[in-house]
């Protein structure tokens, strides 16, 4: 009876539909998570770069007593610079200054591009008094700072 024995080789239609439901649900679950992690490590660029443009505003200042939203003068090719570069622009930096006031004030601000605007802490600012805020999202400045 070897014509028995081949017709029960192999997956059934209703095995193979379970392991493909299987398969989608742990998609469903993984891929949020996954794109969550990303967008939350694009973060780490963001603060950096505006850490820097704040100390470069700081260096300015000291021999120049006012700030710059020139980007020549802190070192940048063009404000607003695309972070981390050009190819991949999640964040976009910028400035804000104030010179007319007592003492001359600044703001410097990495704002969400793209897919990043999904991330929870939104958009980085820091001051000229160093103070950190995050605007445009759900979390707080403790839970992104």
């Amino acid at each position: 009876m070897m014509g028995n024995q081949d017709r029960y080789k192999g997956f059934t239609l209703i095995e193979l539909m379970i392991v493909v439901v299987i398969v989608a649900v742990l998609a469903a679950i993984a891929l949020p998570a996954y794109n969550d992690a990303v967008r939350k490590s694009r973060r780490t660029a963001a603060k950096t770069a505006v850490l820097d443009m704040a100390s470069r505003e700081e260096k300015f200042y000291t021999t120049n007593n006012a700030y710059t939203s020139t980007a020549s003068d802190m070192g940048y090719a063009a404000l607003p610079a695309a972070i981390p570069d050009a190819s991949t622009n999640y964040y976009q930096l910028s400035v804000a200054t104030d010179n007319t006031t007592n003492p001359p004030t600044f703001t410097a601000t990495a704002t969400a591009q793209g897919d990043q605007t999904k991330d929870g802490c939104g958009n980085f600012a820091v001051n000229s008094l160093g103070v950190k805020s995050v605007s445009g999202g759900t979390l707080t400045v403790a839970d992104c700072w």
